[in-house]
C-alpha cells in the first residue's frame, strides 16, 4: 500500500534514532569521570566528546560492516538468501527495541551496553525465526562478561590509584615527587593509548598486514595464538609514541610552576591525563560502536537494494555521516544524564582517581579486543567497575552500591528486555509492508513526543544514591 520506499525511509529513521541512543548513553564512557572529577566542565565535555567521537565515527569507522552483529547468528550465504525478508524486517525491529530499551535506561541516567542491547535484540528475533542459528556459546561469553570486564576493570584501577597514592600522594613533598614520578606511571598510559589507537580506532585505516588477521587464533592453543597474534609492529609503534609522549611530559613538568600546593597541584597534572584519556575513549567509540547503528541499517539497505543479505554489507557514506550526526545529537542533547551518574553517583571522583579508572577501561578492553582473546566485552561494563574499584581504593563507604546495583541490574536485562521487544516488534511488522509503516510510525512519534517533552523540561535524574 505504501511502497517499499516509504519503509526504507522509516528504516532509516530508526537507524538514526538508535544512533542518537548510543551518543545519548555511551558518550559516559568518555566524560563521565572527567566531568565528575572537575577536570572538565558539562559544557567542553560535551563540546569535546560531540569533536572526537563524530571524528572517530566518520573518519575511522570500517566502510564494510558484519551484516550479524557478534556472530550471535551461524547463517551460511544459502541461508541468507532464503531468509533474507525475514532477517530485514528482524534488523529492523532488533534496532528499534534496542533503542527504546536504551532510551528507558538513559531516562533514568543507567549506563547501558548499546553493544548488548542490538545483540539481544538480533538474539531475540533469530530465536522467533530458528532457535538453530543462534550461537549459544556466543551468548555465554557475552554473558560471562558482564562478570569478566567489570571485576578485571576494578583491580586494575584499584591497584593504578594505589600506586598513585603511595609513590606521590603520600610523599612529603607530593608536587616535587610528581615531577619525575609522573611521567613513570604516564608511560603505560601513552604505550596502551598508543597501542589502542591502532588496533581500536585507526584498524580500519591501516594497511592489512599492520595487524594480525581476526581469525589468526583460530584453532590454536593460547600460547600459539599470543606468538601466532601478537602485533609486533604496533607494540613497536606503541613504543615509539609513548617514549616521545613521556618525555614531553617530563620536560613540561620539570620546568612547570604549579600555582597550586601539596596534592591540588598533583591532581593538577592527572587533569591533563585525564583528558588525553577521555579524547582517546571518545575517538574510538565513535569508530567502533558507529556500526551497532548503521550495522543492521546497512543490512538492510543491502536487501533493499541488491534483493538477498550477504555476510558482509558496504556502508555507505550517508550512512556512515548519519551514524556520526545522530551520535552527536545524542551527546548533547540527554549524554548529561549518564555522565552524572559515572562521574557523581557511584563514588566521588578526583582527577587521579577518574585517570585510575579510565586508564583501566582502556586497557582491560583493549587485552580482551587482542585476537589471542577475542572476548566480546562492554566498554560500558569496564569502566563502571572501574569506577566502583577507585572508589573501594578509600573503602566500602564510599561506593554506594544501591546505584551499583541498579546499574549492574540494567546490564543482565538488556539482552532479555531487547530481544523480547524484537519479538513482539517483529510480530507486529508480520512481514507486511502496511503494518510494518503504521506502527513504526506511530512508535516514533510517540517517542519522539516524549523525548521533546522531556528534554525540554530537563528532569532531573532520579535513581538514587548520594548526590
Amino acid at each position: 500500500m505504501f511502497g517499499l520506499e516509504l519503509m526504507i525511509l522509516l528504516a532509516i529513521a530508526v537507524a538514526a534514532y538508535m544512533a542518537w541512543n548510543i551518543g545519548a548513553n555511551d558518550v559516559a564512557n568518555a566524560m563521565g569521570t572527567s566531568v565528575g572529577s572537575g577536570a572538565l566542565t558539562l559544557r567542553n565535555a560535551i563540546i569535546i566528546a560531540a569533536v572526537f567521537e563524530f571524528c572517530g565515527a566518520f573518519f575511522a569507522g570500517d566502510a564494510v560492516t558484519d551484516t550479524v552483529r557478534k556472530g550471535v547468528l551461524v547463517i551460511s550465504e544459502e541461508e541468507m538468501a532464503s531468509l533474507s525478508r525475514e532477517l530485514q524486517y528482524g534488523f529492523i525491529a532488533a534496532m528499534l527495541a534496542a533503542a527504546l530499551w536504551i532510551t528507558v535506561a538513559t531516562r533514568y541516567g543507567l549506563p547501558v551496553s548499546t553493544t548488548h542491547s542490538i545483540v539481544g535484540g538480533i538474539i531475540g528475533f533469530g530465536l522467533f525465526i530458528d532457535p538453530g542459528l543462534v550461537d549459544f556459546q556466543k551468548v555465554g561469553q557475552i554473558a560471562l562478561s558482564w562478570v569478566i570486564s567489570p571485576l578485571l576493570g576494578g583491580v586494575l584501577a584499584y591497584v593504578t590509584f594505589m600506586v598513585i597514592r603511595m609513590t606521590i600522594m603520600e610523599a612529603e613533598d607530593p608536587i616535587q615527587r610528581s615531577r619525575w614520578m609522573a611521567p613513570i606511571l604516564a608511560f603505560p598510559t601513552f604505550f596502551v593509548l598508543g597501542l589502542a589507537l591502532q588496533y581500536k580506532a585507526l584498524k580500519f585505516l591501516l594497511p592489512s598486514a599492520w595487524l594480525p588477521a581476526k581469525n589468526c587464533a583460530a584453532n590454536l592453543s593460547f600460547t600459539d595464538a599470543v606468538v601466532e597474534c601478537l602485533p609486533i609492529q604496533s607494540l613497536q609503534i606503541a613504543l615509539l609514541l609513548a617514549t616521545l609522549a613521556n618525555l614531553a611530559l617530563y620536560l613540561l613538568l620539570r620546568k612547570h610552576e604549579f600555582k597550586e600546593k601539596g596534592y591540588a597541584g598533583v591532581e593538577h597534572i592527572f587533569v591533563w591525563l585525564q583528558i588525553i584519556t577521555a579524547c582517546y575513549v571518545a575517538f574510538a567509540h565513535g569508530a567502533n560502536d558507529r556500526s551497532n547503528a548503521i550495522g543492521p541499517m546497512a543490512a538492510v539497505w543491502q536487501v533493499y537494494q541488491a534483493g538477498v543479505l550477504s555476510p558482509e554489507a558496504e556502508v555507505p557514506l550517508w550512512l556512515v555521516l548519519l551514524g556520526s550526526v545522530g551520535i552527536v545529537i545524542g551527546i548533547a542533547t540527554w549524554g548529561h544524564r549518564v555522565m552524572k551518574t559515572i562521574g557523581e553517583k557511584i563514588t566521588h571522583i578526583t582527577p587521579t582517581r577518574g585517570f585510575a579508572a579510565q586508564f583501566a577501561a582502556a586497557t582491560t578492553v583493549l587485552l580482551f579486543s587482542m585476537p589471542f582473546l577475542a572476548v566480546p566485552i562492554s566498554t560500558t561494563h569496564t569502566l563502571v567497575g572501574s569506577v566502583v574499584g577507585v572508589g573501594l581504593a578509600r573503602g566500602t563507604s564510599s561506593v554506594d552500591f544501591s546505584v551499583f546495583g541498579k546499574i549492574a541490574a540494567s546490564w543482565v536485562a538488556s539482552i532479555p528486555a531487547a530481544g523480547i521487544g524484537a519479538i513482539l516488534l517483529y510480530l507486529i511488522f508480520g512481514l507486511d509492508e502496511t503494518r510494518f509503516v503504521v506502527s513504526v510510525s506511530l512508535i516514533l512519534s510517540v517517542i519522539m513526543w516524549i523525548l521533546y517533552q522531556s528534554i525540554r523540561s530537563g528532569p532531573k535524574i532520579e535513581i538514587g544514591g548520594a548526590q
